[in-house]
């Protein structure tokens, strides 16, 4: 859902400001993309996430359309999980049960500071006390409450906010390092981030959150127990989801004869919302075995649970540890990375030094599982060019 109240200066997603038109436009063709999908996949939907832009920036009878879209094709709410992201701005106390009545089970609440002078540079429009008023609105109303901080900002105290927020007994907080995207206003602007500020706030963020019993479970993820995000471990762990709305990405079995060579799936992506609107179809790509590896290792290793190196064999037919036996081995020994049984797991220090480590796999992808080859045989003398 891309429109915004306003556009962040740090911000590179696809966003805009609303007009009726425009997001009327959005919600019929929403409508006719979910009719399109569910023909194909129908379900049942496990979650449901309406991220953006800033989804509750419509307004009751445009969430209202956008949630009977899914509900005449799936379904409504989803069965495990079903989240709306939130400004702090965008709700009060009435319009939290409003939101609980229509089913949504979870916000995620884009909180970034508690400091007035940080969210200024931020060019956010809430003030600190507006981001942890809502925060406990939102637990109060009974929602699982998810709120986002960003770190390594200029003039900020990243302590201080850390602690401002878990104080709330808000169970999961994500923090993000602030990264100057190209293109962006901070990118024109000449604004750079101090690495050494970013590893601090980094390790600081580990150390004052398990104080309040929140758990790094995703490098950028932390959680009291049984409060992870089920959806964003749908993308880390390689499992399929559907994607609605301009510029949304998806995963999705192969179906076709053109996919054929696909061993795991197809990645789309659709267009902005110029073209998604006229109908263009999303971009393709296929998946094969070695891709997946590679990207399971990117995002697997990310997390607390790493990666199940007996899994990725069974879904691609590629002996991952076997390519990497070197590899894995010198990172053990440097006390980097973990292998329990068939997982695969980063340290502390692992996490720090992760974007090396991965190159170090990309820089040797396995290679391409030949067409009629068994589980566990590979070509020797495949090209693979697939990059990080």
């Amino acid at each position: 859902m891309p429109f915004c109240p306003q556009i962040c200066p740090y911000c590179d997603f696809h966003k805009m400001k609303r007009h009726e038109g425009l997001v009327d436009a959005y919600l019929t063709r929403i409508a006719e993309e979910a009719r399109a999908y569910y023909e194909r996949f129908p379900g049942p939907l496990d979650t449901v996430y309406i991220g953006g832009g800033t989804p509750s920036h419509l307004n009751d009878a445009e969430l209202a359309r956008l949630i009977g879209a899914i509900d005449r094709t799936w379904g409504w709410p989803a069965q495990v999980e079903t989240t709306l992201e939130a400004d702090p701005l965008t709700f009060d106390a009435a319009r939290l049960r409003h939101w609980r009545d229509l089913g949504i089970s979870r916000l995620s609440i884009g909180v970034q500071s508690t400091q007035d002078d940080v969210l200024r540079f931020l060019g956010r429009q809430h003030g600190g006390r507006d981001g942890l008023d809502a925060v406990e609105m939102a637990l109060a109303a009974g929602f699982e409450v998810s709120a986002d901080l960003i770190t390594a900002v200029p003039g900020q105290d990243a302590e201080r906010d850390l602690h401002a927020l878990a104080a709330t007994g808000v169970p999961h907080i994500s923090v993000y390092t602030l990264t100057i995207e190209p293109y962006t206003p901070f990118a024109r602007r000449g604004v750079v981030v101090d690495e050494t500020r970013e590893e601090v706030d980094y390790e600081r963020a580990r150390e004052v959150l398990s104080g309040y019993g929140l758990e790094r479970y995703e490098v950028s993820s932390h959680a009291k127990p049984g409060h992870a995000s089920r959806h964003n471990q749908v993308y880390w762990f390689g499992d399929y989801f559907l994607a609605l709305g301009p510029s949304a990405a998806g995963f999705l079995p192969s179906e076709t004869d053109s996919d054929k060579d696909a061993v795991v799936g197809v990645r789309t992506t659709n267009g902005p919302i110029k073209t998604w609107l006229g109908g263009r179809a999303p971009e393709r790509v296929t998946v094969d075995g070695p891709d997946f590896v590679l990207d399971m290792l990117m995002t697997g290793l990310r997390t607390a649970r790493g990666v199940d190196l007996a899994t990725l064999r069974a879904r691609t037919g590629i002996d991952v540890a076997g390519h990497y036996q070197a590899l894995i081995d010198e990172m053990v020994g440097r006390g980097r990375l973990v292998v329990e049984g068939s997982s695969l797991r980063a340290t502390d220090a692992g996490l720090l030094q992760l974007n090396g480590i991965l190159r170090r796999f990309f820089a040797d992808p396995p290679a391409v599982l030949a067409p009629d080859a068994s589980p566990g045989d590979v070509r020797s003398d495949a090209a693979v060019t697939s990059q990080p």
